[in-house]
């Protein structure tokens, strides 16, 4: 079996090449967002799974894989909104929007790191519905984070959550690649 980190990277691959052909038909059009709208897109992606797996009725072409991929790539869009703010018009190139794409990739894989060796890789005996169920859960914290104008008393912050609902989500893309 592969150690997880080249696990990550295999399905951050995929994610990132679908990234990038987006951006290729779309450009960076995500940089009008607001984080709140960003979260809102999560949730329709999560939610949608939690959909599939519970009735196990798809009617439109598109199955849980790009729904996690989509996740795994909101959350690093939500990255960039939350350090860059959004703007009224486009102000990145592709080139530019790749680069801090990687660099909130690597920021979410050290955290994922540290948080599987101290947890020990529990994940991989938990079912990919929790994976599911544990990023709506984050998005619930997110938009509550997000009507108190980002401010916590004790909480981590959105840019946390955020890196919780990639890493949640790459474990389930690992879990479907893999089959592990």
């Amino acid at each position: 079996m592969n150690p997880t980190h080249h696990q990550f990277d295999e399905v951050l691959a995929i994610c990132r090449e679908v990234f990038e052909k987006k951006l290729k038909d779309y450009g960076a059009a995500w940089r009008i967002l607001r984080p709140s709208s960003v979260t809102d897109q999560i949730f329709i992606k999560a939610k949608r799974i939690r959909t599939l797996e519970t009735t196990k009725d798809n009617r439109v072409d598109e199955g849980i894989f790009p729904e996690y991929i989509g996740i795994v790539n909101y959350g690093i869009i939500g990255l960039i909104q939350l350090e860059m703010g959004y703007v009224d018009t486009v102000d990145l190139s592709a080139g530019e929007a790749l680069l801090l794409y990687d660099r909130f990739v690597a920021e979410s894989k050290a955290l994922m790191e540290a948080k599987n060796h101290d947890y020990s890789e529990a994940w991989r005996s938990m079912r990919t519905s929790s994976y599911t169920d544990l990023i709506l859960v984050k998005i619930e914290r997110t938009k509550e984070i997000e009507s108190k104008d980002g401010k916590t008393l004790i909480s981590e912050g959105i840019d946390a959550n955020y890196k919780d609902m990639v890493n949640y989500a790459v474990f389930g893309l690992i879990k479907m690649h893999f089959g592990a």
